[in-house]
């Protein structure tokens, strides 16, 4: 049976045209001219976004979050594709640890789930799992959550990962440098007497990670940066002509150590920083040093995020949040990029990055796409969530842009109708 999505503002080639969209077999079966003139308030029909990391917490930390509910978070956001990140139990170090995870993916995600293989055993930093075995079921290696912290590891890891032809995406973190921090070394944490995080914690391991890379060649991502001199070693990296890519959160664009309050829904690793890494942050947005958005959507229970700054666990979610918050407080108010350079990085870049199929919105892809009404205004009420974290330093904040539909190789996978089986 063939659909017809008429009259939208679909994505094509960069820009957006008005169209009719047929969608047949699972397919995009063709994008034509709207046979009749968009109205003032068209959906815009935006290709399917691709998160390269999201916990779903599954298997071994299912009270926080599980595959079935965290992907129906996903599809309401208007992802058609997370990768799972390792920090699970048991962690995805053998092809037997991971068959457990890739089983509950089987039977409950509802949009393509991609998991991580864990760089070391059990992420423990020493041995190094099982690349080998693993890898034609990842979309790469890593040991996020901890940083990687013997040098001579990484290199083995890089040399390995190469030879399979695949990424390692780093979670860069010198634990000799954290001292028991909560939030940024910076002037909250002197001001309420809290222990800090100083930026040197991730950028320094960015700087070793490097000078790996060009010994090993190795593809390098490096995972939810947040301080201005990440920024620039990335970009100094890329002019030598090295592969390496990097991502960001919405929260580091966002916010700033200024808008912390003591309350565990502000407590995220790294930690949000000041207003110069912002601005760093997004100047490299802008000139391409930033390829990509990442939520880092982390769910934990409530009693974990209910202890301050100082006892909470550390993470947000942010699957639901993420597109509206970002193209109304980018695009539409700060103008600071346009909504094309948002879809490339939320959704083009990344599925290019990760080898993923990066179709867009054209004849013969998967019909994996949302429909958005970008002028619906709300605020964000996290009691409204389909995930099981609660956890958002946007709660009560006023967006613009509302997913009304999201469809999964031709099957829909969230409508607002769908709001209460779904939970």
């Amino acid at each position: 049976m063939q659909r017809i999505i008429s009259g939208v503002l679909a994505w094509a080639d960069g820009q957006f045209v008005p169209s009719d969209i047929a969608i047949e077999s699972g397919k995009i079966a063709s994008v034509v001219p709207a046979a009749s003139a968009a109205s003032n308030r068209a959906l815009y029909a935006l290709p399917g976004f691709t998160d390269v990391h999201v916990h779903l917490r599954e298997p071994g930390f299912s009270y926080k979050e599980t595959i079935a509910t965290g992907t129906r978070a996903a599809a309401r956001g208007g992802y058609t594709r997370v990768c799972a990140m390792p920090n699970l139990s048991p962690a995805p170090d053998s092809a037997a640890h991971l068959q457990a995870q890739l089983d509950i993916i089987e039977r409950d995600a509802v949009i393509d789930v991609v998991p991580y293989g864990t760089i070391t055993v059990n992420e423990a930093g020493e041995a190094l799992s099982d690349m080998e075995a693993l890898a034609p079921h990842v979309c790469a290696f890593s040991d996020d959550g901890r940083g990687v912290q013997s040098g001579d590891v990484m290199r083995a890891a890089m040399e390995k990962a190469k030879s399979l032809g695949k990424l390692i995406a780093a979670h860069c973190e010198d634990n000799r440098l954290l001292r028991g921090g909560c939030v940024h070394d910076g002037a909250y944490a002197k001001a309420h007497g809290l222990p800090g995080i100083c930026s040197e914690s991730e950028w320094g391991q960015i700087a070793r990670d490097l000078d790996l890379v060009r010994k090993t060649g190795c593809a390098y991502h490096v995972c939810h940066i947040s301080t201005k001199e990440s920024v620039d070693l990335i970009r100094r990296a890329k002019k030598e002509g090295m592969d390496v890519t990097c991502e960001t959160a919405p929260h580091y664009l966002l916010l700033t150590e200024d808008d912390l309050m003591d309350e565990g829904r502000f407590k995220m690793n790294p930690p949000l920083r000041t207003r110069a890494d912002r601005e760093a942050l997004l100047q490299g947005l802008m000139d391409g040093t930033v390829d990509m958005i990442a939520t880092d959507h982390a769910p934990h229970a409530a009693e974990e995020k209910s202890k301050g700054l100082a006892g909470s666990a550390m993470g947000i979610v942010g699957l639901e949040t993420a597109f509206p918050l970002l193209y109304t407080y980018l695009v539409k108010k700060q103008r600071a990029i346009s909504l094309e350079r948002l879809v490339e990085l939320m959704s083009l870049a990344p599925a290019r990055r990760f080898g993923f199929p990066c179709e867009g919105l054209r004849p013969g892809a998967d019909a994996n796409l949302a429909l958005w009404d970008l002028d619906a205004a709300y605020t964000i009420d996290p009691a409204d969530f389909l995930s099981k974290g609660r956890a958002t330093p946007f709660e009560g904040w006023k967006v613009c842009g509302k997913c009304v539909e999201t469809l999964y190789r031709g099957n829909t996978v969230w409508k607002p109708a769908q709001r209460r089986q779904s939970s």
